[in-house]
């Protein structure tokens, strides 16, 4: 049928024409029979909203941001792809915006600058601390990702990074590695992300009775796989000694491995490593990397869901909610 509007799904439907639009814009306040009533009827008449006039109707842009401090690292390209995937299936399109992890770009993601031409906003800050998200957000509905501390107001989505690091640094102690360090993390200033995941790994090695060596905590420049390789080639040459590593995140593991294999030593025989973020290269390194392995899609689900629901009005406290992840056992550090 020609030219459907939006009256005449809710005439076939027998619902108003508000409950019709709701049902488009997947707003979640619609019962399940109502919600089926009208996805039968716009089924039926081959109803097809017209993008322009909705926008016009509801002074909404279709368009979500979404914003990390680099989105040439390979976890946050690999999240970028999911969430993409995920939003277009729900209407919108997404901007994708690099901080450069500069406190000032931080503040320009969550400031008026995005009233107006976006819907919403998911950022993971590496900066800006709670208290301050909280007193510049504008009234663009925003979500929260990664392992800072959320204001009361916000919505949150992150995995429990200590809990992980602990398993991973278990995960080893279990295999007999007693020197066991920890490479990646920023030599200064250290994101919140390397502090929980060290915490962790001091945690693990606490409980199992031994004590943290401090010259098996190797820092790097910056977060990539050349500046830890380099890192784990200065650290080699001092004369350390590594039987385990648990590294910061897969690049910087990716760099031990190089670093390690130069250095005459075998992976797993002589050092056992375990990375973090299971990007997908770590299943094609040579020998391929156990890794810790957020659960990505689950963390763009629940990041869309709690953002729709702000952009559909909720008004409501921050939820705060924490993704699963898994631990994934590869040749790098297998069981014992």
């Amino acid at each position: 049928m020609a030219n459907v509007r939006l009256q005449d799904v809710a005439e076939l439907a027998g619902v108003s024409m508000k409950t019709v639009s709701n049902v488009v814009h997947q707003y979640p306040h619609v019962s399940p029979s109502m919600r089926a009533r009208v996805e039968a009827a716009i089924s039926e008449l081959g109803y097809r909203p017209n993008a322009s006039a909705r926008r016009l109707a509801t002074g909404r842009t279709g368009m979500l941001s979404l914003a990390f401090s680099d989105v040439s690292l390979p976890y946050f390209a690999e999240l970028a792809r999911i969430i993409a995937h995920l939003a277009s299936a729900r209407g919108y399109r997404l901007l994708l915006e690099q901080t450069d992890g500069t406190i000032e770009s931080e503040r320009a993601i969550i400031s008026t600058r995005e009233a107006g031409l976006v819907d919403g906003v998911i950022f993971q800050p590496s900066r800006m601390p709670s208290m301050e998200i909280s007193k510049r957000r504008a009234d663009v509905p925003l979500v929260l990702l990664g392992e800072g501390p959320a204001p009361l107001s916000v919505d949150h989505v992150m995995i429990d990074n200590e809990a992980a690091a602990i398993q991973a640094t278990s995960h080893l102690v279990a295999a007999g590695r007693t020197r066991i360090g920890f490479v990646g993390h920023e030599e200064f200033d250290q994101s919140v992300t390397s502090l929980q995941r060290l915490r962790g790994f001091q945690l693990a090695l606490d409980a199992a009775g031994l004590t943290v060596d401090m010259s098996l905590v190797v820092p790097s420049a910056a977060i990539s796989a050349k500046d830890a390789a380099d890192a784990m080639r200065r650290a080699l040459a001092d004369g350390r000694v590594f039987d385990g590593l648990v590294c910061r995140d897969d690049l910087a593991a990716i760099g031990a491995l190089r670093a390690l294999q130069e250095h005459g030593l075998r992976v797993p025989e002589d050092v056992a490593v375990v990375g973090w973020d299971d990007i997908s290269m770590a299943a094609f390194t040579h020998p391929s990397l156990t890794t810790v392995a957020p659960d990505t899609t689950q963390i763009a689900t629940m990041a869309l869901d709690m953002l729709e629901e702000r952009i559909g009005g909720y008004t409501g406290l921050g939820r705060h909610r924490i993704a699963d992840y898994s631990f994934v056992v590869r040749e790098s550090a297998p069981s014992d």
